[in-house]
């Protein structure tokens, strides 16, 4: 079978270009992609606009119809750090569209895994509010439809991206049909991700926070995969894999300070990848996210692409941080595995 993937030019409608979150994010991804020949290999998809139906699965219908009236009105900022242009309600159905398109492919057969190359991005917008760059929680939505429409009873969706995934918590955080895993540098925007939120009523123990300190790189990474993260997907035994995957903990990223090198970037998503084979029949499924170095994202985005398609070749051309120092986070990872009774 094959990997499909979602995309579509109108994203680059929604833009500021001074603002961090603009439209050469995906031009950097689309020139890496035609440049390695990977757009070639991958089951291309045309998505379309996300229907209300599907929004109002996990957003207030305040939320939707003020991000809707937004068409009607110039480019401004949202709030103080998210904007909206008149094309930006498209763009974010649009976006949403892709991740459903791809989750449709993956479900329904004919698609092994699949990747959605979006923006703008989703995992900070909760059901009533936009923020973070974020208008619509596009994974969230995903994740929704595959227990709506595909009839799933379990999803895991891991985290990646440096910053918290507020929006998508705070949409599962009561829902223990939802395992939902992250791991984010703290203390930094938005403020979240304390390893003391662990869920509410039904769904306590659902919801698995990893909150690393500035400097963790390669190694304390990959030890909360080991650790933490793989070792919880397997005890929930999910029907799907959804991966919000942003590039933005690498070295070079200007928004933040952990230090993860592409490589290690590659390490975690091939261990995710063979995570999903073992436990959900491959079925994988990865939405961008954050990342704001350009030539970091667009390497990044590819070498995850090369692990969906399963080749053993990765790219990195930036190296290793260059501050090789991590701090000690073993103590972190031991109250994380004895708060959740991890194996």
């Amino acid at each position: 079978m094959t990997t499909a993937y979602a995309t579509d030019p109108r994203f680059a409608l929604h833009t500021i270009e001074t603002h961090p979150e603009h439209a050469g994010r995906l031009r950097a991804i689309n020139d890496a992609m035609a440049a390695t020949g990977l757009a070639a290999r991958v089951d291309m998809l045309s998505p379309r606009e996300a229907a209300r139906e599907s929004l109002l699965a996990v957003h207030t219908r305040d939320h939707v119809d003020r991000l809707a009236v937004t068409q009607d009105r110039p480019a401004r900022m949202y709030d103080l750090d998210t904007y909206v242009t008149p094309y930006s309600y498209e763009a974010a159905r649009l976006a949403s569209g892709a991740a459903l398109a791809v989750t449709d492919a993956v479900l329904s057969g004919s698609a092994a895994n699949g990747l959605a190359a979006v923006r703008p991005p989703g995992h900070h917008a909760t059901p009533s509010r936009a923020m973070g760059f974020c208008l619509l929680n596009n994974i969230a939505i995903a994740a929704r439809h595959a227990q709506r429409q595909h009839r799933l009873a379990r999803v895991a969706i891991v985290d990646i991206d440096v910053h918290h995934g507020n929006g998508t918590q705070s949409i599962f955080f009561d829902d223990p049909s939802v395992l939902f895993l992250s791991t984010h540098q703290s203390p930094l925007y938005p403020g979240t991700g304390a390893l003391t939120e662990t869920g509410d009523g039904p769904g306590v123990g659902t919801t698995i926070n990893i909150p690393l300190p500035p400097g963790v790189g390669d190694y304390g990474f990959s030890a909360a995969l080991d650790r933490v993260v793989i070792p919880a997907v397997r005890r929930f035994e999910p029907e799907l894999l959804l991966i919000s995957a942003g590039f933005d903990a690498h070295w070079t990223d200007p928004l933040a300070q952990l230090a993860l090198s592409l490589d290690g970037y590659d390490a975690a998503m091939r261990r995710l990848v063979n995570l999903a084979s073992e436990v959900c029949l491959g079925r994988v499924i990865v939405v961008l996210e954050g990342g704001y170095h350009l030539r970091a994202l667009a390497a990044g985005w590819c070498n995850t692409v090369r692990a969906l398609l399963g080749d053993d070749h990765r790219d990195d051309p930036l190296g290793p941080a260059p501050r090789p120092n991590e701090p000690d986070i073993d103590a972190l990872i031991g109250r994380v595995r004895k708060l959740h009774n991890l194996p």
